[in-house]
């Protein structure tokens, strides 16, 4: 028979084992209630570290969110739509020419993420003006000379108003609005959105296992924090990008 000192030790044993049960099941019923509210990406169930070397989905109402369709003149006054870009990883932002404050920065760091992937082809960005009734393809093209935009594959793109405000608004949950008392008469938040090649929009989760969603495109990586103490995206948008070029 065992000693009183085994019994002890076996007691022991059974209170780690009933801790560590209950743990268990409690964190299989947090993972399971976070897939079910479909706010969350795929990978979600590994850990943190593991899921920074995959890119996750974002999910909305079950479904991972894409591109919505859409078709809009580019600053050479041609057609190009959502299509025209599968099998691209590209970079999506909404601006305007005339823009006193952000969008300058904006353009400064996609003008750095176009020099970094010059030699990828399968790489792009599209610029979406949301001041169309000014930013005509003749003047979106004056404003590619002055920034030095030259990839074939980075579309400023003009159209209908309203559609372009539905795309960002709708499409990618970006804020995108005439603003009579905003700097320029416009309101938009200077968030990047990132779509692999088929379509979808993706991210990184941050550290506590949710998508980042957006990357911040108003501060450069040689500005490194802002007033307000937020840091520069720029460098972890750079290393997402690398990882979706690289998937099939």
């Amino acid at each position: 028979m065992p000693t009183g000192a085994n019994k002890k030790k076996k007691y022991n044993y059974v209170w780690i084992s009933a801790v560590i049960l209950v743990f268990g099941v409690f964190a299989v019923y947090e993972m399971t209630k976070k897939l079910k509210e479909g706010d969350i990406v795929e990978n979600d169930r590994m850990s943190v570290q593991a899921a920074q070397k995959h890119l996750g989905f974002i999910v909305g109402n079950g479904q991972k969110r894409k591109v919505p369709a859409f078709s809009f003149l580019n600053q050479d006054s041609v057609l190009v739509s959502n299509k025209d870009y599968l099998g691209k990883v590209y970079v999506v932002e909404f601006f305007f020419t005339t823009c006193p404050t952000i969008c300058p920065i904006m353009t400064k760091n996609l003008v750095e993420l176009q020099d970094t992937f010059k030699d990828y082809e399968d790489f792009g960005v599209a610029s979406f003006t949301i001041n169309p009734r000014y930013d005509t393809p003749s003047i979106l093209k004056k404003y590619t000379q002055k920034y030095g935009i030259h990839d074939e594959d980075w579309h400023l793109l003009t159209g209908d108003r309203d559609t372009i405000y539905k795309l960002a608004q709708e499409g990618f949950y970006i804020v995108a609005n005439e603003v009579e008392d905003a700097p320029g008469g416009f309101e938009h938040s200077g968030m990047f959105a990132l779509v692999d090649k088929q379509g979808y929009i993706r991210s990184r989760n941050d550290e506590y296992g949710n998508p980042l969603i957006y990357y911040r495109g108003t501060i450069t990586e040689k500005q490194g924090v802002n007033a307000e103490g937020e840091a520069q995206q720029i460098t972890m948008l750079k290393e997402d990008i690398k990882k979706l070029l690289l998937e099939e």
